[in-house]
């Protein structure tokens, strides 16, 4: 059963648009902090550790597909920053605050990425009425 779903999951992958890969980062990212948070309130520091680190490559992996020479951009890999130097933070300390404060933000992201999404959907099927 377990090797059906990785072949779900690749072709999911392989068949995705750049978007949808993006909102899957976005939701990748959300799955490891949450990890992460259990994993602090279990004690498990390993575990803890594991999942932050997946998550600040995710937002690294984020942070280096950004186009440069724009403002929207350059705020984007600032606050990437951000929230990277927040996970390591996190980590250190085993702090549940930070962790949800960035999951705020990766929330955020991921649904208005979500709503960009569908307005592209929307208007390619507009053009070609």
């Amino acid at each position: 059963m377990n090797n059906a779903y990785q072949a779900y999951q690749q072709g999911s992958v392989n068949t995705a648009t750049p978007g949808e890969l993006t909102l899957m980062l976005y939701n990748g990212c959300l799955k490891f902090i949450r990890r992460a948070k259990t994993a602090i309130e279990n004690g498990e520091v390993e575990e803890k550790n594991k999942n932050l680190i997946k998550a600040q490559n995710i937002i690294t992996e984020l942070r280096v597909t950004l186009r440069t020479g724009s403002e929207l951009s350059d705020q984007m890999r600032a606050m990437y920053d951000y929230m990277n130097q927040r996970l390591m933070k996190a980590n250190i300390e085993s702090n549940v605050n930070i962790l949800e404060e960035v999951e705020s933000y990766v929330v955020e992201f991921r649904d208005t990425w979500k709503e960009v999404i569908q307005k592209t959907k929307l208007l390619k099927g507009y053009d070609h009425e």
